[in-house]
Formats: C-alpha cells, structure tokens, sequence
C-alpha cells in the first residue's frame, strides 16, 4: 500500500535537517528490521524494504542455505505492521537524525582544525567559555582565554580551532584566543594581498593581549607588504587591534639577510650595529644609550618577540657598554681570522696602550703580533 504522506514527511526532514534522504531511508529499515525481530512470531533471518518511490514498507522472510545465501522468500509483513512502522518512526527516527548529524558535523569541523570562527558567548565559568558556533556549540577554556579578556553573554568573538574532538555527544570543538595563529587568520581576513598569495606572512612572534610581530614579505615588486598590511591610515591593523582588544601589533619587512631582519624585528628602536655568531646562534645588537630602553621594551618584552621572530638569540648592548673592560671581536678576511684583544685603561700623555693580534692562517698556523701605541697628549676635562 502506498504512503506518500510518510515519504513527503521523510523527505521534509531530510530537507530541514541537511540528510541525505536515501541515508535516512536505510536506517530507518534497519530500526523496523529490529523492531520486527521482537515479535515472537518473527522470522529467524528477514529483511525490511522502503520502496523509495511510494513508501510501501514490507518485510520479506528470508530462507538461508548453510553458504548464507537466500534459498525462499516470502511476504511476512505483519497484519498491525503500519502501526509497529509509526511507533518505531517515531521512537528511532530523531536518535538516527541525531547521530547523523552529529557524524556531519565532525567531519566538517575536522576539516577546519587551524581555522577562525566567530562565535557567540553562551556561558562562562572558571573552567571554560562556551561559545555558539551556530550548528554545534565550542569549548574555550582558560588556558587558551587571554588574561584580562571578559567575555561577556551575547558578545560576539573571534576564536582559531585548535582540536576537534569525537565523543558519544557529538563533536567537541576547542578554540582558542591566545594561539598565534589568530593573529594570522585575521590578517588574511583583513588583507585581500595576503588571502590571494601577493603578501606572503614569513615570521609570527605573539605575547597574547600584549603585542605581537609579523613579517611579511611580498611576491609582486610593485607590492608594498608592509603597506598593505597596515592600510590606509592603519585601518587594516586597527581592526585586527580592535579584534584582539588593543594587542599591539607591529608589522616588519622580512629579510633573507639575518642582520637587516633583526633590524627589522627591534622596531621601532633604531639599532646602529649587528654582529652574529653563527656557531651559538647569538646575535648582538649595539644601539645608541637612548635606544637600549626602546630596543629592550617593557620588561625585554620587544626584544623577546624579536628573538622569536627571528630565531636568533639577541643580546642587546648600547654603544657604551664595557668601555672598561675587555672586550673581545672575530672577523674573517678571507682565510685569515683575526682575533683583537684590545686592553684599554686610562692613561696620562706619554703613557701606552699594548693591543695584541692573533693571526691565524687558512692551515691553521697561529702568529702573534704585540702592538704597542704612545699616547701623545690628553684633553683635560672640561677643556
């Protein structure tokens, strides 16, 4: 017997609940096929048949062979089959609808770990933030929350996924407002140069809620990465600020050259030298006295980014520092290394300043020079 009205109302569903309708057709059968096996007068081995096109339902008895395969067939559709067909629909159909749906969506969201969502604040403790993502709800807990963040219920927010979790209840989602990935997806949000491949995001160094560092670099000459990235008047970098309530943002060119990059990652401080050594992976940095404090930052903060950004460890001096002292420098000039130990003390007119070279060869040989310097006059103070 036809039941269209059942088939209008499944494929309703269907279409209200984004499920594929033959899908809900076979787990619908499945749960009748159970629910007929309850009966006492049951067959052993039977299968249940939707027939897409009129919504007819039977159930056909089956006779098996020792090899599993169907021997005889026969009608065995109960007599209150439609009633049984109604109440099982009705207990089954919302658990099967919800079990898909929730298969749907895991699979969407695990496609998106490392993406940005907005969400909307729904409830706050001291565990965790949830957040309405529309179709399935997210977990933003305190370790990924910044600091001095309150979020308040209703407001609305920005998260990057960091997990997607299957678990019995669905898809578990877990954000995040600290990983410095954000600040990245905000950028290509913001800058179409970076979402179409013209601006490329090298380097990223983030203090969450405090500041942040990005290179940038671009593929086209004409493109100025760092300008495209600030906009107009810094509207570009003003939203994503606004975004990440007032996290400062600095925006530096990226060089393949170590030293012009470190110079680019220590703005806005103006450094005046860079002397590397590749074998520690230390940088050191001379900048003038009134420089130290801005190349430093507030508690090292810009000089830790810096480090970061770069992936140079950086000691940071002003031009002044140890003028008492020994100080020791390394430089090539082809095959030769030259290493100056320059000792300098005060001294009166007449006196002397001894300075000793270590010349060494492309073999390997060692040769020391003694150098000795008279001073012929000295400045009195204040003259």
């Amino acid at each position: 017997m036809a039941n269209f009205e059942f088939l209008d109302a499944l494929g309703q569903i269907a279409r209200d609940q984004n499920i594929d309708e033959n899908e809900l057709l076979v787990a619908l059968a499945n749960a009748l096929l159970a629910a007929y096996k309850r009966r006492p007068d049951s067959a052993e081995d039977a299968e249940v048949e939707i027939n897409p096109e009129t919504g007819e339902i039977k159930v056909w008895g089956l006779e098996l062979d020792l090899e599993g395969n169907v021997t005889r067939e026969w009608d065995a559709t109960p007599e209150d089959f439609g009633r049984i067909a109604a109440q099982t629909a009705k207990q089954v159909l919302m658990q099967l609808i919800r079990d898909i749906q929730r298969r749907q969506m895991y699979e969407e969201f695990a496609n998106r770990e490392g993406d940005i969502v907005s969400g909307t604040v729904q409830q706050n403790d001291n565990r965790y933030t949830l957040l309405d993502l529309g179709r399935v709800e997210a977990l933003l807990p305190q370790a990924e929350q910044i600091a001095f963040e309150r979020y308040e219920h209703g407001a609305r927010i920005k998260v990057y996924i960091v997990e997607v979790r299957k678990t019995n209840k669905g898809p578990q989602i877990v954000v995040s407002r600290t990983h410095p990935a954000l600040v990245a997806k905000l950028f290509e949000i913001e800058v179409p140069e970076i979402a179409n491949g013209i601006v490329e995001i090298k380097a990223l160094a983030r203090e969450p809620g405090h500041r942040s560092k990005i290179a940038v670099a671009s593929n086209d000459q004409m493109v100025d990465p760092v300008g495209a990235c600030v906009g107009a008047r810094g509207s570009r970098v003003r939203n994503i600020t606004n975004e990440l309530r007032s996290e400062r943002i600095d925006v530096v060119p990226y060089s393949d050259d170590p030293v012009e990059f470190i110079q680019a990652a220590l703005a806005p401080a103006r450094v005046r030298e860079v002397r590397l050594n590749d074998d520690e992976g230390v940088a050191t940095v001379i900048v003038h006295d009134q420089q130290l404090s801005l190349a430093i930052g507030k508690e090292g903060q810009n000089a830790r980014l810096a480090a970061r950004l770069t992936g140079w460890r950086i000691d940071i001096r002003s031009e002044n520092e140890g003028e008492d002292e020994v100080v020791e420098e390394v430089w090539t000039e082809g095959d030769v290394v030259v290493d100056e130990t320059v000792h300098v003390v005060e001294h009166d007119a007449g006196a002397t300043v001894e300075e000793t070279l270590v010349v060494t060869d492309a073999e390997g040989a060692h040769e020391e020079i003694e150098i000795t310097t008279e001073i012929e006059s000295v400045e009195e103070e204040g003259a």
